[in-house]
């Protein structure tokens, strides 16, 4: 399995983001059995930023979690980009707090979140929200961490 993940801080030292490494085996267990060759890139934003591009592209004036862009190439591409994820330092920071939960729990939850929307999961109805989240939850217990759809 080859995966390239480019890590693009945006926000600095001025909020405790993950190692890249930890990036790394976040996206790649998720990749596991879904693509034998990826490449993306992880940009961590601001809430400014974030909320930029969530009204571009979302309609939404708010900054959010995390947002997924694929890169629209068919599967059998000879380019393996997967395609881009922002996530909003400050939104994870704040979400696992007030959600109780330890913060690498949330990071490494809205890097599986991203790359399963880039697989083309999604959770627009309940039939395929049950399904992307259970495949969370199997992740992210894989990895060591709590189902997050549980009430804390």
């Amino acid at each position: 399995m080859a995966i390239h993940i480019d890590l693009d801080n945006a926000v600095g030292n001025d909020v405790s983001v993950p190692s890249e490494a930890l990036f790394i085996t976040w996206a790649t267990n998720t990749l596991a059995g879904e693509r034998d060759n990826a490449e993306l890139c992880i940009r961590i934003v601001d809430a400014q930023e974030s909320a930029e591009l969530n009204a571009q592209y979302r309609q939404q004036d708010k900054p959010t979690n995390v947002l997924s862009f694929p890169s629209g190439l068919p599967d059998n591409a000879e380019w393996p980009m997967l395609g881009d994820l922002a996530i909003c330092a400050s939104v994870v920071a704040r979400e696992a707090a007030e959600q109780g939960k330890l913060l690498n729990a949330h990071w490494a939850h809205m890097t599986i979140h991203g790359v399963l929307h880039l697989l083309g999961f999604d959770h627009i109805d309940d039939a395929e929200a049950e399904v992307m989240e259970a495949k969370e939850i199997a992740l992210l217990a894989a990895l060591g961490f709590a189902n997050p759809y549980e009430e804390r």
